[in-house]
């Protein structure tokens, strides 16, 4: 039915495809099954000049969290492992400048960094200890005060999604 052209063909399709998905791993990428362990996501600290981040940032995480199900987000103080964060920067990088003013500029790049650390209830030892960072561009319109405050939402879910991410695939212990 088919040539020898075409059935070989085919086989090199499966095989390229085969070593395409080489480094998927079905199913939870941390070694136990999803929903079998518990997290709790503490208030933020927010140890920048930048009012609005924390709540913004651990409502995010805890968001992003539930939206993955790899862990199931416990509210009552019982969760295997227990989440905490230290807003600990908030940058501004100029990347558009006005025309005819090199200084002043037209789009700002925030970076939000915050130091997490994740540690089991039950023993106290550090699982997880690490800076992650998120970022959103800004672009100013009349008022640089108003587009950062609208930007806010935006940066945080950036960083929940990247320390959602640390938390999930991450290598430390199970």
């Amino acid at each position: 039915m088919f040539g020898a052209k075409t059935s070989l063909g085919i086989a090199a399709v499966c095989v390229l495809t085969l070593c395409g998905c080489a480094g998927y791993r079905l199913g939870s990428t941390t070694g136990f099954e999803a929903g079998s362990r518990s997290v709790e996501v503490r208030p933020f600290v927010n140890s920048t000049i930048e009012p609005r981040l924390s709540d913004a940032v651990t409502s995010q995480v805890r968001k992003q969290l539930q939206q993955d199900g790899t862990y199931r987000l416990d509210t009552k103080g019982q969760a295997d492992v227990i989440v905490t964060g230290n807003i600990v920067e908030y940058e501004r990088q100029g990347l558009s400048f006005q025309p005819q003013d090199v200084i002043t500029p037209r789009e700002f790049r925030i970076i939000l960094a915050a130091q997490i650390t994740a540690h089991e209830r039950g023993t106290g030892r550090v699982l997880l200890s690490r800076r992650v960072f998120g970022h959103t561009n800004v672009r100013i319109g009349n008022d640089l005060s108003s587009s950062e405050r609208q930007a806010v939402p935006l940066l945080a879910e950036d960083l929940a999604r990247n320390i959602t991410s640390v938390l999930v695939d991450g290598d430390w212990p199970n």
